[in-house]
């Protein structure tokens, strides 16, 4: 397994955007990576076409980030066509072979607390066959999948961070907000946070002054951030 770097700053994804203001003030304020759901259940939810009009003008070094729970192939087929992401995200019960599937790096994400990854050993036994996966996101157990506001307990994960880190990218989601954002930074270090519900006003629809709040609150969480 790759050994993750050490870490300079933590990086930042926006995800469930549905507005291009929304885009254009997650870039201006430093977002590292841009999410968009293709969950047809989910109140965030976009078409494909919709969201590669929304990155038409993203500037270089910003990633696109595409979300599914339990897909078809061919319908990550259709939004790597048309979106072209940097990035996809497996939100629900995938296979590493299916994951992998598609040629393009992913991130897993696992839902703390669910049936099976509810202590230390079974979050460590669950994460491992990911291994090819680009990070390893963490995000609370609710009935939806991702973007209910919820957190957990990150000491559960804070039990594992050393055998966590070194296999993949940790990154954290769950309820967190410009207020719990720098103390979950601070005790877990992640490689990135993923923020939805945390920076909106209503679901898909952010607000200016939230984002802005939670990356200055990022930025200033480690005790020397990158410039």
């Amino acid at each position: 397994m790759t050994t993750s770097p050490m870490l300079a700053r933590t990086r930042i994804k926006i995800c469930g955007l549905t507005r291009a203001q929304d885009v254009r003030t997650s870039v201006r304020n430093g977002a590292d990576a841009l999410g968009f759901v293709f969950y047809p259940a989910s109140k965030r939810f976009v078409s494909a076409a919709h969201a590669a009009e929304l990155c038409t003008d993203l500037p270089a070094f910003v990633s696109t980030v595409a979300l599914f729970v339990n897909p078809e192939p061919q319908t990550v087929k259709d939004v790597l066509t048309t979106l072209r992401p940097s990035l996809l995200q497996f939100h629900g019960d995938e296979d590493p072979d299916f994951c992998a599937s598609f040629g393009v790096p992913y991130l897993k994400a696992f839902r703390v607390g669910a049936p099976g990854l509810d202590t230390a050993v079974n979050v460590l036994t669950t994460c491992r066959p990911f291994s090819q996966a680009a990070g390893w996101l963490f995000d609370s157990y609710t009935a939806a999948f991702g973007g209910s506001g919820h957190g957990f307990d990150y000491a559960l994960l804070a039990d594992l961070q050393a055998s966590l880190s070194p296999a993949r990218p940790l990154i954290l989601s769950g309820g967190l907000t410009a207020q719990n954002v720098q103390e979950a930074v601070r005790t877990l270090t992640p490689w990135a946070v993923d923020v939805s519900s945390g920076v909106e006003v209503g679901p898909g629809v952010k607000s200016e002054k939230k984002i802005e709040d939670f990356v200055q609150a990022v930025q200033q969480a480690l005790p020397n951030p990158a410039l």
